[in-house]
């Protein structure tokens, strides 16, 4: 017997956390760009709004891997979302961590 081919239906969905996440990834890392970017035309003398703006986006990012955690963790539920969550707020997290071991050398 050959199966049909058809689609598939689930009554899975989108965790909501997961998507929080990924947002809260997309902001954090954008605005990383954006602060490099303006640090580096500006030729290292920065202003302290930049250090503020990197401190938020590092409890941004902390927010954005528990939420991402808590995403991967529902049952019944899809795992892009709280996984490409996860995956930009520990990428923003190691630029950080980056730019301040760079600091100290």
């Amino acid at each position: 017997m050959s199966r049909k081919k058809g689609y598939i239906f689930t009554n899975k969905d989108h965790a909501k956390k997961g998507i929080m996440s990924t947002i809260l990834g997309t902001i954090s890392l954008g605005t990383l760009i954006f602060v490099i970017y303006f640090s580096y035309a500006s030729r290292g003398s920065v202003p302290d709004r930049y250090a503020a703006t990197v401190l938020l986006v590092m409890i941004f990012s902390f927010t954005g891997i528990v939420m991402g955690i808590v995403g991967i963790t529902e049952k019944d539920r899809f795992k892009l979302f709280p996984g490409l969550g996860l995956g930009l707020n520990v990428i923003a997290i190691g630029l950080i961590s980056l730019i301040m071991y760079a600091g100290t050398m």
